[in-house]
């Protein structure tokens, strides 16, 4: 009786994230769907991670919601998190994983936030730097540019790195990554 429940629930979640589409009150749906049902965070999880899966980027567009929601329970898969996260080539499940990075290393200053062990922000710094200067769309190297400046604060090279990569690539962009930019640069000059 019990596998045919696992079985029902999981046939349930592929369905509503096949579903699920790119807009704002679909990825609530899915991703309210799984705070209220956290017993299926860890298959919804593998699923997004899954880059094979062809549901993985509609996966990653409500995880970051989730995460956005109630962080906390992410924690236990920030190792796979980690490891999946320089893999990711979809500009669509990028963008998410970086907001998801943001999420993180704003909580891992705030009291009572999640605290990322050394590992962990080691791993999110060298991921997110390999973002800055890749080929990335906007949104994604201005989390990036984001997430990296919290974590600077920790470790000031991060801080120095930031600066001159987004420096060299400031002319390279269009206004809005350059005004994102010009802001960064005010706090990181202060």
């Amino acid at each position: 009786m019990q596998i045919w429940y696992i079985y029902k629930m999981k046939t349930e979640l592929v369905s509503k994230i096949d579903q699920s589409t790119a807009h704002r009150k679909s990825r609530e749906q899915l991703s309210n769907y799984i705070l209220r049902n956290l017993d299926m965070l860890s298959d919804f999880i593998e699923i997004a991670f899954d880059t094979s899966d062809k549901n993985h980027v509609k996966a990653f567009w409500s995880l970051e919601l989730v995460c956005e929601k109630k962080l906390k329970v992410f924690v236990p898969y920030l190792d796979l998190f980690c490891e999946v996260l320089p893999k990711l080539k979809d500009d669509s499940a990028i963008r998410p994983a970086t907001k998801i990075c943001l999420f993180l290393s704003k909580s891992n200053h705030r009291k009572n936030g999640i605290s990322l062990t050394l590992e962990h922000e080691h791993l999110l710094i060298e991921a997110l730097l390999d973002r800055l200067i890749q080929n990335e769309k906007v949104a994604a190297k201005v989390y990036a540019m984001r997430a990296l400046f919290m974590l600077g604060k920790k470790y000031n090279w991060v801080h120095d790195e930031l600066k001159i990569i987004i420096e060299q690539d400031y002319v390279n962009h269009s206004a809005a990554y350059q005004a994102a930019t010009r802001n960064l640069l005010k706090k990181l000059n202060k």
